[in-house]
């Protein structure tokens, strides 16, 4: 029977190589400060889209990472309206992604707060308000209480399981918890970078919850991140970048949780993955300046309300290919209204055709929009 990171005497005093990690951490916090300083010379009103673009890549993709797909149209209004800004005919999100985006937006616009035990409940209440993960009823708001046996990771077929972790059992979890949350709200000589990957590890190694553990542990490294900036403004998202790099995250965590308490190669992946995050913030900072340029050059009083909302979503980045048949169904007209409206901006040099072709004629924004 595998031996669990959790189950060894020392649990969890972890430890681990300066001299290893030394080199990333200066790296990542040395782009970290280059990029928030680029950031706040852009001026207010292009900070608000940087940030909005950002928080809704973070909220959807954390749940991508768990199989869960939400609507990006949706997402980006509930966070738009929350913070204050125009959610720009947007449709309005239901309940499940409310309580989604309300967990991410606690976690850091209220970053210096103390995280707390009912904070923690709150959060999973939002992720789940219906109290069921699928079809499945959960325990809610509460620890998980082992009714339902050991929580383990699993992945196969029914019959032919592999199990890749087994969670502490659900007896410890109240002092576990407690354990953890006076550890996260103590001040300690660490560097909150560190510790948001220290948090993120140890959290998901005590899974909590039922369900949502992947999801609120990376909410919490994001409120770690937004302490070590000391700054509720998000303009990386590391939720993205670990989406993308999924397999090995899991693997990276599994090999973790069967290792010792030496943590060295964790915190490398999670500084190298950091690292990376950044990168991926130029292309929203591009997206976002190419269409405070795009609003610059064109006045919105020449297209009409449908015309400037599909724009818009193209240049938030639409997810697919874009139809006529699409922006029927999006904009609630007539095919042959949304069809006008298409070729009045082909006409202008906005749109152009998709020259991949396909049973239906698609559309792409032109690189280079006609002034």
């Amino acid at each position: 029977m595998a031996t669990y990171i959790h189950e060894l005497l020392a649990w969890p005093r972890f430890r681990w190589s300066d001299d290893e990690i030394a080199k990333q951490l200066s790296e990542v916090r040395h782009r970290q400060g280059l990029l928030l300083g680029h950031m706040k010379s852009l001026g207010f009103a292009l900070q608000k889209e940087a940030v909005l673009s950002t928080l809704t890549e973070e909220v959807l993709k954390s749940s991508e990472i768990e199989g869960e797909i939400l609507d990006r149209d949706q997402v980006r209004s509930s966070i738009a309206r929350r913070l204050g800004m125009d959610a720009g005919g947007l449709p309005p999100a239901d309940r499940h992604v409310e309580g989604v985006v309300e967990m991410m937006l606690d976690a850091t616009q209220r970053f210096a707060d103390q995280l707390t035990k009912e904070r923690l409940f709150d959060w999973h209440a939002a992720l789940f308000p219906t109290g069921r993960s699928g079809m499945h009823k959960i325990a809610v708001g509460k620890w998980r209480n082992g009714e339902n046996g050991p929580m383990q990771v699993v992945s196969g077929a029914i019959g032919h399981e592999k199990v890749h972790y087994e969670a502490p059992a659900a007896v410890l979890l109240e002092d576990e918890m407690k354990a953890f949350l006076d550890w996260f709200n103590a001040k300690e000589e660490i560097d909150p970078v560190l510790k948001a990957a220290l948090a993120h590890l140890r959290f998901v190694t005590i899974h909590p919850f039922d369900d949502g553990n992947g999801r609120i542990a990376r909410a919490i490294s994001d409120m770690c991140l937004a302490r070590s900036e000391n700054s509720s403004q998000r303009f990386y998202s590391m939720s993205a970048q670990i989406r993308l790099e999924r397999n090995a995250y899991y693997d990276i965590l599994e090999s973790t949780q069967k290792g010792n308490l030496d943590i060295t190669s964790w915190l490398k992946w999670f500084l190298g993955c950091l690292n990376r995050a950044f990168d991926d913030a130029e292309k929203i900072l591009g997206s976002v300046l190419q269409k405070a340029e795009f609003w610059k050059k064109h006045t919105p009083a020449a297209f009409n309300d449908r015309q400037r909302q599909m724009i818009n979503r193209l240049l938030d980045g639409f997810e697919g290919k874009l139809t006529s048949s699409k922006w029927a169904k999006i904009e609630k007209c007539s095919p042959d209204t949304a069809l006008r409206d298409i070729n009045e901006l082909v006409e202008k040099g906005i749109l152009k055709k998709d020259e991949g072709g396909g049973r239906s004629t698609s559309y792409l924004l032109s690189k280079t929009p006609a002034a």
